[in-house]
């Protein structure tokens, strides 16, 4: 693939040669491109007709996984609504590069999970006790025993109890359904594990479809979107069964009580979709913005591997098409940019122009595919935030930069968060009210802001 992303397992490259940022750049635009992605789901279909093929989702289910929980509450209206056919698998959690953040990522899960649940009509336990390792065990001993249509119907129910500590209940589906011995769990988690890496991913709670990935139940609206164009919507004149979230920006607006801390990194492409929505939305409900930048993850030692790169360029590339951001110019900004960039990001706050030097970084590296490894490509991003480049080169290279953004990147982790973009929002005495990891969270702290507000009118 080139430097930057390299087989599974190995770390990208944090100051990649010019050739090999170059060709890395090209070779993710190829990737993400619209026309591609067309071509290629055109003549996956034509295969599945000619082959007489029914439409197969296949679900990778992890138990200990919070996300798999509302998943797979998911699994019987949509094998109701839609003409497929689904295909279970169980799978263990990821314990390579792919998630270097095991325990964040567990806890994470849980929480965001928790938070998430009540807007799709799904279920997820307030209490967010870890379960041990025999429940683990119990419960994969009752899945690894079923059939997919026993998957279906029946694993929301262990999952259920798995997920309340209820022990009692997940014996009582034992004696239901029965158990899996040991070597037959372990021979299932395998299967599964080596399914889901032949089809190049890494986590559970995924619905695969046709050469794509679909995460959870925040990407469903794209399986059902696809399903649907493709005449397997058996109820095509109803409401999809997990719709995108909207952000919500009224009716309550605030006074600057609120304060929604956004922690961005200039390499991350959900980053770039999300920027100056956020921007336009702390302005619109009128709440205080603080954007905390941090280092990109390859930058902080964090690897990054081919797969991952990939599924998260296709899928940033999806969900900005939707929501009609600029993205899929793209031109590597790892490293030496990124550097440059922020060396600049003091003295542009100086000039009140902070967010404007960020957002016309990420648009340039993410949208009109401009090197910004070079002079020339930094002052057009220098000149676009409306600063002067010749003052700008002054500090460029300056490191003053880096204190701020240890301190930054510290907040975040004592928030349990550890990637970019992550939100945190405080209220009036600068406490924590909602942590939480992506841009596909914006349209709950929206909500919670609402709520919030609605509190102190």
């Amino acid at each position: 693939m080139t430097e930057q992303f390299k087989e599974q397992g190995g770390a990208a490259t944090m100051d990649p040669s010019g050739f090999g940022r170059w060709l890395t750049s090209m070779v993710v635009r190829k990737l993400i491109s619209e026309q591609r992605l067309n071509k290629k789901r055109r003549r996956t279909e034509r295969r599945r007709q000619q082959t007489k093929q029914p439409h197969v989702v296949e679900y990778f289910h992890q138990i200990d996984d919070g996300y798999s929980h509302l998943a797979v509450q998911m699994l019987s209206q949509l094998l109701s609504r839609y003409d497929i056919q689904i295909k279970c698998h169980l799978v263990s959690a990821s314990t390579d590069a792919n998630a270097p953040e095991p325990k964040l990522l567990a806890n994470l899960s849980r929480y965001d999970a928790s938070k998430i649940a009540p807007h799709y009509g799904l279920h997820f336990p307030q209490s967010l006790t870890s379960p041990n390792d025999d429940l683990v065990i119990l419960a994969q001993a009752i899945l690894a025993n079923f059939t997919d249509q026993q998957f279906v119907n029946h694993a929301a129910d262990v999952s259920t109890a798995f997920w309340h500590l209820d022990r009692i209940g997940l014996e009582q589906l034992s004696e239901q359904y029965g158990l899996s011995n040991r070597e037959n769990i372990t021979a299932k988690i395998e299967q599964g594990n080596q399914r889901r890496a032949a089809l190049k991913h890494y986590s559970g709670g995924m619905f695969y479809y046709a050469g794509e990935w679909y995460w959870g139940v925040d990407r469903l609206y794209h399986l059902e979107h696809r399903l649907s164009e493709l005449g397997a919507d058996r109820q095509p004149d109803e409401a999809w069964l997990a719709p995108q979230q909207q952000l919500e920006c009224g009716p309550l607006t605030d006074n600057g009580s609120l304060t929604l801390e956004m922690f961005a990194s200039l390499r991350s492409p959900y980053t770039a979709i999300v920027f100056d929505r956020t921007i336009a939305f702390a302005k619109a409900v009128g709440i205080t913005l603080k954007v905390r930048p941090i280092l990109p993850m390859v930058m902080r030692g964090v690897p990054a591997t081919r797969e991952k790169g990939f599924y998260i360029f296709s899928d940033c590339a999806r969900e900005a098409r939707l929501s009609n951001s600029p993205f899929g110019g793209f031109y590597d900004p790892i490293g030496e940019p990124t550097r440059r960039c922020y060396s600049l990001y003091p003295w542009a706050c100086s000039q009140g122009k902070g967010n404007e030097l960020l957002s016309n970084f990420l648009r340039a590296a993410f949208a009109e595919g401009i090197n910004t490894n070079n002079d020339t490509g930094l002052r057009h991003v220098v000149e676009k935030a409306g600063l002067d480049w010749s003052s700008a080169q002054a500090v460029l290279g300056a490191d003053d930069w880096k204190v701020m953004l240890e301190d930054n990147r510290r907040a975040m982790y004592d928030s349990g968060l550890w990637g970019a973009p992550s939100f945190r929002l405080l209220d009036g005495q600068g406490q924590p009210q909602l942590s939480l990891w992506g841009q596909d969270r914006l349209w709950l702290f929206s909500r919670e802001i609402q709520r919030l507000l609605s509190q102190q009118s």
